[in-house]
């Protein structure tokens, strides 16, 4: 008996941007924008920005790196929400 595993197409970063647009959307209800920059000294950095102040962001080595990070913050503050 041997598993076949199915190969899953790669997220795009857009498909990945918007997922943790709709997460953010759904929590905090207004999202100003989500998106990723590269930094010269840092490296890649994401960013979702709720108003003129608030703001939540992560780095990473990559763009994808930086996004995966940024979702994984969003989950740790909704979880933590979530458990009160």
């Amino acid at each position: 008996m041997s598993k076949t595993s199915e190969h899953k197409e790669p997220k795009t970063l857009d498909q990945r941007i918007d997922r943790i647009y709709r997460m953010a959307k759904s929590h905090f209800g207004e999202v100003r924008f989500v998106g990723i920059k590269r930094h010269t000294k840092i490296g890649w950095v994401a960013k979702i920005q709720f108003d003129d102040f608030d703001s939540l962001i992560a780095e990473g080595e990559d763009a994808i790196d930086a996004l995966r990070n940024l979702r994984k913050r969003l989950r740790k503050i909704i979880d933590r929400y979530n458990m009160v």
